[in-house]
């Protein structure tokens, strides 16, 4: 599949989700910042748009990709099957980990104290961030899918935004986390569980991003439209 230097980032992901791990080992954030084009976004890293081009030019695979078109509610389960599920099991696991290095290495390497902040402030967003779509807005979308009606929820609009700035937070958040880690490289008298620390935060990233384009480029802009087809009946 030919490769648009028009062509927003988020498109291209929809086109194609391994183009995520490419896009990832730019650099480039497709997520938050879905909306560019990757003209734009490689002119801003200072990247060769060619050589970014072609690495996203992957060959054709027999794939069930999610699209806009796809059904809202089962898009809704999967992301909490797969990206929720992921973070309420993986939060307190790596948050012990961020506070075991830092209270052992903590005076020998000083930037893990903005880690262990930043880490911090990054759950206390997503805990309130991820139960709100569980319990509030995706039975909301599903509701809206299923019967053509939000009921008592309210516009979907008001709330979505809300959420898309909550993505923006912590997405700033991890790639502060990104920077004072030096790219999560490991230092050489880093342990097994500095490495360990290391390799979570770089998963847990990298799945952040995964989760927010799939709520911000797929679902969201579904649900909207969804609303917008009900409200015309």
């Amino acid at each position: 599949m030919t490769v648009q230097a028009s062509t927003t980032l988020a498109e291209l992901v929809i086109e194609d989700s391994r183009r995520a791990r490419v896009l990832e080992r730019f650099g480039i954030d497709y997520c938050c910042n879905g909306h560019r084009s990757l003209s734009d976004a490689t002119a801003e890293a200072d990247l060769d748009l060619d050589e970014v081009s072609k690495a996203l030019d992957l060959p054709a695979v027999s794939a069930d990709e999610p699209t806009k078109s796809a059904q809202q509610a089962d898009l809704a389960h999967d992301i909490i099957d797969t990206h929720h599920a992921y973070m309420w099991e993986e939060m307190p696991r790596l948050q012990a980990l961020v506070e075991k290095v830092y209270r052992v290495h903590g005076d020998r390497h000083p930037e893990l104290a903005k880690v262990h902040e930043l880490f911090n402030k990054a759950l206390a967003e997503l805990d309130p961030h991820m139960t709100k779509e569980e319990r509030s807005v995706f039975p909301a979308i599903s509701r809206l899918e299923k019967t053509g009606s939000l009921g008592s929820f309210g516009p979907l609009a008001g709330q979505i935004d809300v959420l898309v700035q909550e993505h923006t937070v912590v997405g700033d958040l991890f790639k502060e986390i990104n920077a004072a880690t030096g790219g999560y490289a490991v230092p050489e008298d880093a342990c097994g569980s500095y490495r360990a620390m290391l390799d979570g935060l770089r998963e847990m990233e990298i799945d952040l991003h995964e989760h927010i384009h799939k709520e911000n480029y797929i679902l969201f802009p579904g649900a909207l439209e969804l609303e917008r087809t009900a409200a015309g009946n």
